[in-house]
């Protein structure tokens, strides 16, 4: 039975550290939209995309846009 505890324990406590890992990363951004818009506008006012952008692939579009 000991055995059996300690093993969902670890298996259980590597799923907490993905989970906590994910969070910020992936379902903070699909919780709070708004605010990740500001900021991106923020970060690329001043950035003229021709200049950046490689020829022949698709222009940077809204990563939060719904479809």
């Amino acid at each position: 039975m000991a055995r059996i505890s300690r093993t969902l324990l670890i298996f259980g406590g590597f799923a907490a550290v993905v989970g906590a890992a994910f969070y910020p990363i992936y379902f903070r951004p699909l919780l709070q939209v708004e605010q990740y818009r500001k900021d991106q506008a923020t970060n690329r006012s001043g950035v003229v995309q021709e200049d950046v952008q490689p020829p022949g692939l698709k222009v940077w579009s809204d990563p939060f846009g719904r479809k």
